[in-house]
């Protein structure tokens, strides 16, 4: 009997073995820049940090910007909206998420937070998995946020009796986070939450790493899209 048991449990240790064995492998094959990236960002330029990439303004506002990053796509995807945020007076830490998936660390932005005291106020949000990574961390966390916003994305939990200001910004062509999908999450928002679609706008050129299986083609292009993200995210952080 005792030997039966022991075998069934190495084949139960071998299966989570390989289980495991194959999530890794599988995290290393990621989405990376575009050539639509690297045409308008020279990413050699790019500060890091300890935490992945910092964005420093010339004109700092006080007010500081942590992107997580969609599933398996690079960091440096999201380069644009970094720099083009900056330009605009924030801080913009993009982290380096265990194995490019952003529910692994969801308490990335502590680290950001506190090796940046000089920023008064934090905006923490995703794109794809990674609002849902930031909706875990808002959800212990929200005394250290000013806001919560999301790309292609929503909360993982219930935030209707939440206080905290959120945005959910999405792509009336989103094949992954579908129209549908954002109008049945309304009600994990607050209220008075802000809630914007880009017309024409997919789940992919929420970051600049070309095209993604299962999402519908964009009407815009991907320049376009990300820069009404960086209006939309500026004028919404103006009024909080």
């Amino acid at each position: 009997m005792k030997k039966w048991l022991v075998r069934i449990g190495l084949g139960v240790f071998a299966l989570l073995a390989i289980a495991i064995i194959s999530f890794v492998i599988y995290a290393q094959f990621d989405n990376g820049p575009s050539a639509v990236l690297t045409e308008n960002v020279d990413l050699s330029a790019i500060d890091r940090d300890e935490e992945g990439l910092i964005f420093q303004p010339e004109s700092p506002n006080g007010k500081g910007i942590i992107l997580y990053q969609g599933a398996k796509v690079k960091k440096e995807a999201y380069a644009y909206l970094g720099q083009s945020l900056s330009e605009k007076g924030f801080v913009v830490s993009i982290p380096q998420l265990p194995l490019n998936f952003g529910i692994l660390g969801s308490r990335k932005a502590d680290a950001v937070i506190e090796e940046y005291p000089e920023v008064e106020e934090w905006f923490l949000g995703g794109h794809s998995l990674g609002g849902v990574a930031a909706s875990f961390y808002a959800e212990d966390s929200s005394s250290k946020l000013t806001g919560l916003y999301f790309l292609g994305a929503y909360p993982a939990g219930d935030f209707s009796a939440s206080d905290l200001p959120m945005l959910s910004i999405y792509g009336e062509l989103d094949g992954l986070s579908t129209v549908e999908d954002i109008e049945e999450s309304r009600k994990l928002f607050p209220d008075d939450s802000v809630l914007v679609e880009i017309e024409g706008g997919n789940h992919a050129q929420f970051g600049l790493y070309g095209e993604q299986k299962g999402d519908d083609a964009a009407e815009i292009t991907p320049i376009e899209q990300q820069d009404q993200v960086v209006e939309i995210l500026t004028q919404w952080i103006k009024e909080n």
